[in-house]
């Protein structure tokens, strides 16, 4: 991408685009286009091609989505699966319509089988039954990668989808209905040690692991992938399986390549935060998928490397936590 390109950011305000935004400003990207969801609904798709009719942007990274964790996910189904539905088809076809040179879709880990063997690779993607608690955003995601895949083949365009994994930093959502792990226990433990609770509850039994990843870290892979050259670029973005036989999807990881366990991350959460209480673990809650940890070769082959360790990423995502102002200095 060139510095003067213009640059579609659609989610820019969400934990994914906003990190990609600080990305590319800080790689000299000031031509950038940026709209709120008051000023542009993508589930609406006379709104989505008026946009991209006026504006003609060169590259677009599609990280708008309805997201959520398992509780968001169990009572809202219908409109997860809805509404990435509507975003996704809006903004692929209506990049393909406009001429868009390249576009990242951006997904999510939970594509994969529930019991897909560890770590997954792209590879994986459709060879098994998927974790019921997500399973209508994951559909969503995973149709979001055939679309990329069937306009590459029938259009010629240059659609790559990134799966990153678990995700956390600034701008993250702290509302306990709704959120994902690391800010739901990063405010249990917060306000636990604030209000001088004697312990804190975690969701289930603390055993399943998870894989997680700063936010900027992420953002500076997506900016990274949109930045390689065509030829390295282009071999990223699939096959068509009736003339190659593969099943090669425009498919890659994004992540750190090491897990650890629930019950590992609330122990750290506990020493970041100064709380000095005990862990429970709710095991009438769901656990969710035993593990996921991603199969980041691919990446780390093309160069790409994460900076930030997981307590550096906790201890500067608590810093710009909305509570923050009641925050003494981390254990």
């Amino acid at each position: 991408m060139h510095a003067n390109a213009k640059v579609f950011v659609a989610g820019h305000r969400g934990l994914v685009g906003s990190a990609i935004e600080r990305e590319l400003r800080s790689a000299g990207h000031q031509n950038l286009l940026l709209r709120t969801h008051a000023e542009l609904d993508l589930t609406d798709p006379v709104a989505t091609r008026a946009f991209f009719e006026r504006e003609q942007p060169d590259h677009v990274f599609l990280a708008a989505a309805r997201v959520g964790g398992i509780l968001a996910n169990q009572q809202y189904p219908a409109d997860f699966v809805r509404d990435n539905l509507l975003i996704q088809t809006n903004v692929i076809h209506e990049a393909w319509r406009a001429g868009v040179q390249r576009l990242l879709f951006l997904g999510s880990s939970c594509i994969y089988p529930r019991l897909a063997p560890q770590p997954m690779q792209e590879s994986d993607l459709l060879t098994g039954p998927l974790e019921p608690t997500n399973r209508p955003y994951a559909l969503a995601k995973i149709a979001g990668i055939e679309m990329c895949w069937s306009y590459n083949r029938q259009h010629g365009t240059r659609f790559l989808a990134a799966m990153p994994t678990n995700l956390y930093g600034p701008g993250d959502n702290h509302d306990l209905d709704t959120s994902h792990v690391i800010p739901a226990l990063l405010r249990k433990f917060h306000e636990a040690r604030v209000q001088g609770l004697p312990s804190v509850s975690v969701w289930g039994s603390g055993e399943p692991r998870r894989e997680f990843m700063y936010s900027d870290d992420m953002a500076a892979a997506c900016v990274f992938l949109m930045n390689l050259p065509d030829d390295c670029f282009d071999s990223l973005l699939g096959s068509d399986e009736a003339l190659s036989g593969r099943f090669e999807p425009p498919l890659i990881n994004i992540g750190v390549g090491e897990d650890l366990s629930i019950r590992e991350l609330a122990e750290t959460v506990r020493q970041v935060t100064g709380y000095q209480g005990d862990i429970t673990f709710d095991r009438s809650k769901p656990d969710g998928t035993p593990r996921k940890l991603m199969d980041v070769s691919c990446l780390n082959a093309l160069g790409f490397q994460p900076r930030v360790s997981l307590r550096e990423g906790l201890r500067r995502a608590l810093a710009s936590a909305p509570y923050a102002q009641t925050l003494a200095t981390p254990a």
